[in-house]
């Protein structure tokens, strides 16, 4: 394992290729996080969906980490855990303009990417399974999420990505796949069961319910729940935007801690030869 110098160095290099990779492949690598974090998405709230409403945000934070971990092993590229790209900026690795260029392009690539994974178990019928129960639970979870206020969103949001961020930390610093699996699951484990809050999460989360809602084979169960604030816009401004916001700040206090700590001093002493 790593120590957390080292990972930081580390991270150094791998933030450089991250924003030095050709727009191309950078897109068709976050549509596939954002996919894969979508597919964890119907895991988990199928795997909710089939136990007790008092047991089911456990059982989904039991299974949740796995999009992470397919994520983190596929060298797939997730706009949260780029928020560490603030590491290599900071010690002037990589110019802000390669930094937001990766941030944009991964950002739309795992909407895509989750939208995507919506639209396949929404027209597949994934959604009924447990006679529509699933899709009762998708649509209960998305107005939830609608229903935050600006700024509970955001604050979530901060300390969401910061326990993503500590994730992906702990998945580079160790040097085995089991290593890596662990340090991604507790992590990630925590912060869906307290109930925070990840934009790329909310990219399946809520589009799911908002294609799922007018299809006349959901209409049966879902008629007895009030879907009145579930429209693209309200997701959009009302909760995307926070989210994200939040899930920046967090993502970028975390970089920012770690380069202070570990990286400050050294890149000075390697100004000054």
């Amino acid at each position: 394992m790593n120590t957390p110098a080292e990972t930081a160095a580390r991270f150094l290099a791998v933030g450089r290729e991250k924003v030095l990779l050709p727009v191309g492949r950078m897109a068709c690598l976050a549509v596939m996080a954002g996919f894969f974090i979508g597919l964890a998405g119907v895991g988990a709230s199928t795997a909710a969906a089939s136990v007790p409403p008092a047991a089911a945000r456990l059982v989904s934070a039991c299974v949740f980490p796995a999009g992470l971990v397919m994520v983190t092993l596929t060298g797939a590229e997730l706009f949260t855990g780029n928020c560490l790209l603030a590491i290599p900026w900071l010690s002037r690795a990589v110019t802000a303009r390669q930094v937001l260029r990766s941030w944009i392009v991964v950002y739309l690539g795992n909407f895509v990417g989750a939208v995507l994974a919506a639209a396949a178990a929404v027209y597949s019928h994934q959604l009924a399974s447990f006679s529509g129960a699933l899709a009762a639970s998708a649509m209960s979870t998305a107005v939830a999420k609608c229903s935050l206020s600006v700024s509970d969103a955001f604050l979530r949001g901060v300390v969401c990505n910061i326990l993503v961020c500590v994730a992906v930390w702990l998945a580079l610093s160790s040097r085995s796949v089991p290593g890596k699996v662990l340090g991604i699951y507790l992590p990630v484990m925590l912060f869906v069961v307290s109930g925070f809050e990840h934009s790329v999460a909310n990219m399946y989360y809520v589009p799911v319910a908002l294609l799922a809602k007018d299809l006349p084979a959901y209409a049966g169960v879902l008629e007895g729940i009030d879907g009145s604030c579930l429209t693209w816009g309200r997701f959009l401004i009302g909760n995307l935007l926070p989210v994200t916001l939040g899930n920046m700040v967090g993502g970028l206090a975390v970089g920012m801690v770690q380069w202070y700590c570990f990286l400050r001093g050294k890149t000075d002493r390697a100004e000054k030869k």
